[in-house]
């Protein structure tokens, strides 16, 4: 008898049910195929909590995750709730419920298929070979800092702080050249040590740690020459580990050199097996409830989820396998589709995944 897994499935708000939904039609085709036994547990967070439960992240959800797992997140938030207080909004849950589960590092993978290159606006050639991580400190930095404000000769002035201490840099540096390990072993850690204090820190621990990873190859680059690299030579990367800022700014922009950032699937991690797996896109309430959306990145944040938490290898690359069968066939949704009137519905286009897959 297999093990059973427990995944806490949050489908959010926006487009997430509907995302969310193709994903499970995939857990349920896995057990078909490999034997693998999951079972699902639903739970209400961000916009949708906040409706019902009067906070966007309830204990009871809590809970859930912290009894499962692994947690299956669609999206969170939209304009409804952006005027909302600081508590009662959607993204203060998501900080929420990383601090709560421990989860310090974001990993976001950034590779091209070939049959969408021309859906980037990079050139072909520029784009050939790009196959990359960020790497992202996930609760420390600015985002996390003291922040106040104070009357000045000058009017109110604001202030948020950056801190980092040895051990969060040193955690995230290890967990950064482990995945080095076991891809190209090229490990870029990026930072601005030129001009911050934090970032002087950050080099000095990650080079100390280095010394624990002969086999790794490292390289430092600053935060604003990584931005232009990523746009001249993006297949030069492999690993990047960077700080929280840094690193939220240079995914996205990671992302969108796929074309679309509604293929890429992304996780959130801490000391163990246990991880958040969600899509990188958002909730995308324009089209919410009009079938339109693109459920890949969700997909493939499952096929994270067994490599990085489950270690089923062969069922994650029988997801990656039929994802990149279907793509190819020619089939698109309205993000990635050159001819918007032959665009797929996000029904039809997680049937075609779940079809393909095969062992």
């Amino acid at each position: 008898m297999a093990d059973v897994k427990k995944i806490a499935v949050i489908a959010g708000d926006g487009i997430g049910p509907e995302v969310v939904a193709e994903a499970e039609k995939v857990l349920k085709r896995t057990e078909e195929l490999f034997g693998y036994q999951f079972e699902t547990e639903h739970a209400l967070f961000g916009g949708i909590a906040i409706d019902e439960k009067g906070t966007p992240l309830p204990e009871e959800t809590l809970k859930v995750c912290q009894s499962a797992d692994a947690v299956l997140l669609g999206a969170v938030g939209g304009p409804k709730w952006d005027n909302n207080s600081k508590e009662l909004r959607p993204e203060t849950g998501l900080l929420g419920i990383r601090k709560a589960l421990g989860l310090f590092s974001n990993i976001r993978p950034a590779f091209i298929f070939d049959c969408l290159k021309e859906a980037s606006t990079l050139k072909p050639e520029v784009l050939e070979g790009t196959d990359l991580i960020v790497v992202r400190e996930l609760t420390g930095g600015i985002y996390f800092g003291e922040k106040f404000r104070r009357e000045t000769a000058n009017g109110q002035e604001a202030v948020d702080t950056c801190a980092y201490s040895e051990h969060e840099i040193e955690r995230i540096a290890r967990q950064a050249f482990d995945i080095a390990r076991t891809r190209r072993k090229k490990l870029a850690s990026v930072d601005k040590a030129n001009v911050l204090e934090t970032s002087r820190l950050w080099r000095e621990v990650v080079i100390r740690v280095s010394a624990d990873y002969p086999d790794v190859e490292l390289e430092h680059v600053l935060v604003d020459n990584c931005a232009m690299q990523l746009l001249r030579r993006p297949s030069s990367f492999d690993v990047i580990v960077t700080e929280n800022m840094f690193g939220d700014i240079l995914s996205d922009e990671a992302a969108m050199l796929t074309g679309s950032i509604g293929m890429l699937a992304s996780a959130s991690l801490g000391e163990g097996a246990f991880g958040l797996y969600e899509p990188v896109h958002g909730s995308a309430p324009d089209i919410a409830g009009q079938g339109i959306s693109n459920p890949i990145a969700t997909i493939l944040s499952v096929a994270l989820m067994f490599r990085l938490t489950f270690g089923y290898h062969e069922a994650a690359d029988s997801i990656e396998r039929a994802v990149k069968e279907v793509l190819d066939a020619g089939h698109r949704t309205g993000d990635i589709a050159v001819d918007k009137s032959t665009a797929i519905g996000t029904l039809a286009m997680g049937q075609l995944i779940v079809d393909a897959m095969r062992k």
